[in-house]
């Protein structure tokens, strides 16, 4: 059972602080009763299993599961706590049983399901949690469980898409660098009693001798080259962890050649499939706008999006603000468009996501082709270069 801290008040007046063991909340509460103390604090300790919980994320594919068993078992009748209670005691993750099995303690508490979940941000994304506020308010637990563990499998089915495709240009990139620091270091050296004799000529190229100097720069000062990387990385993490960091590198995605495209049409496919379940599942506009928004994973998008819903609160169509933005293609515009004039929005949204899933899948199939004998090319003319030096 999970530990509590406590700050409690004597009928004396004197005030005591401590730690003690209990199932949730409520009954820590109680055991301070029973000992004739007021409890003013009452805090789940911030260490043990907690700490994991913290500090450990639990496996996307095991996310998805969970999701589409709790979302069987209330479909079959049985109540929340009980589905919690069962789901904690067969978690194959330690982390996942003890995030369940404090949800399962708040729950007990009186808390909802979605405010239980928004405790661990490293387990349940805010996609999940607004999700599941919406299906609790609406009545539809399970129906927005089960769309939240089918979003996630495709989810990780696309990111294994996305890192197997990337998989053997990393690979040759890898390789690529290797080759030329091994021929710099190692063959440049061999052939310098030659470069000297040919330099005393003057008959040595100016592409030989830039080519011997950054060799002797790298043989001499490889630490303090190998430290300028290891810098620009924590510098850059240190920007990039930032909110305006996040900001100005979600931006320049969507500006990259190439690659801004297909990252645009995945963020545009999960926002359009988002926004037509829930509407699909009753959730009102509005609020299916700022619960979506979040799913497109680009604070430029989501900025975006959520301008477009304070028009559609001034009254105007979706279709009017999404067309004044500049990141929705013409097409899903009009689509929408057409779409809301004949009240089938949330039909024509999850085939336009299904539509730019399949589309994106081609132009990433096609951007990985390209990038092979590009970085071919690219290591192919570096190496010509020392070539030609040597």
């Amino acid at each position: 059972m999970p530990e509590f801290t406590y700050d409690a008040m004597a009928s004396s007046g004197e005030r005591s602080s401590g730690t003690l063991t209990a199932g949730s909340e409520h009954e820590a509460q109680s055991i301070l009763d029973g000992r004739g103390l007021f409890p003013l604090r009452i805090e789940i300790a911030a260490k043990g299993a907690v700490a994991i919980m913290t500090t450990r994320r639990v496996n996307t594919r095991t996310m998805a599961t969970c999701y589409s068993q709790l979302a069987d078992l209330l479909r079959a009748g049985v109540p929340l706590l009980r589905c919690l209670d069962l789901l904690q005691k067969q978690a194959s993750q330690p982390v996942l049983g003890e995030v369940l099995r404090d949800v399962h303690a708040k729950v007990a508490d009186g808390v909802s399901l979605a405010d239980a979940m928004r405790r661990h941000p490293k387990t349940f994304t805010e996609l999940a949690v607004s999700m599941v506020h919406a299906g609790q308010e609406g009545g539809f637990l399970e129906d927005v469980l089960e769309r939240i563990a089918i979003f996630t499998e495709n989810q990780e089915d696309l990111k294994g898409k996305v890192v197997g495709a990337m998989a053997y240009p990393t690979f040759l990139a890898l390789m690529g660098v290797i080759v030329l620091l091994v021929l710099v270091i190692v063959f440049v050296p061999k052939f310098e009693p030659i470069f000297v004799k040919l330099d005393e000529k003057g008959e040595l190229p100016s592409l030989t001798k830039g080519l011997v100097g950054f060799s002797h720069f790298l043989i001499a000062y490889w630490y303090i080259m190998a430290g300028a990387v290891v810098g620009l990385y924590l510098a850059f993490a240190a920007w990039a962890s930032t909110e305006s960091g996040r900001y100005r590198l979600d931006a320049i995605r969507l500006k990259t050649p190439l690659v801004g495209k297909v990252y645009l049409s995945f963020a545009i496919s999960r926002f359009t499939r988002i926004l037509g379940t829930l509407l699909h599942n009753g959730i009102p506009i509005l609020q299916a706008l700022r619960i979506s928004k979040d799913s497109t994973g680009n604070r430029v998008i989501s900025e975006a999006i959520e301008k477009a819903a304070e028009n559609v609160t001034a009254g105007n169509t979706l279709a009017a603000p999404l067309r004044a933005c500049k990141y929705f293609p013409v097409e899903v515009v009009e689509m929408v468009a057409v779409a809301e004039e004949a009240n089938q929005l949330e039909k024509v949204l999850l085939d336009i996501a299904n539509g730019m899933e399949k589309r994106t899948g081609r132009q990433l199939d096609l951007f990985v082709k390209l990038l092979e004998p590009i970085m071919l090319l690219v290591m192919a003319g570096v190496t010509l270069m020392i070539v030609a030096g040597l």
